[in-house]
């Protein structure tokens, strides 16, 4: 069999992992092996971490929502908040709740005195 010269295609390979990794430091963005081993963990956190920043985001609106509903206007805590839009066919969603107990609290404490003065509904 003939030689095979693979300068070409190696040294595009490896420029092309070497952009990847160009914002490392030290080795992690000079050595073709190294490089490569940071890219794949780099890739694998990235992928990892995707599904945790939904989870922490969830987790944040639910504090807040809880931090003002148990303040001075509503008396009462985060769960029967939920359970009573549930109930009342509400349907606002964690993020926009948060949304507005940063912006306006005002606005939070009529939504769960609305809430909590009706009937229940069966």
């Amino acid at each position: 069999m003939t030689r095979v010269r693979r300068g070409y295609t190696a040294r595009r390979r490896r420029i092309k992992i070497r952009l990847f990794a160009s914002t490392f430091r030290g080795a992690h963005s000079r050595l073709t092996r190294t490089t490569t081993q940071q890219k794949m963990r780099a890739l694998v956190s990235s992928h990892r971490d995707r599904d945790r920043q939904k989870r922490d985001f969830r987790r944040l609106w639910i504090t807040r929502i809880n931090a003002v509903t148990r303040g001075k206007g509503a008396f009462y805590c985060y769960n029967k908040f939920i359970h009573n839009l549930y109930k009342r066919q509400l349907l606002l969603n964690r993020k926009i709740l948060a949304q507005i107990a940063i912006e306006n609290q005002n606005c939070l404490y009529m939504i769960s005195n609305k809430i909590s003065q009706k009937k229940d509904i069966i």
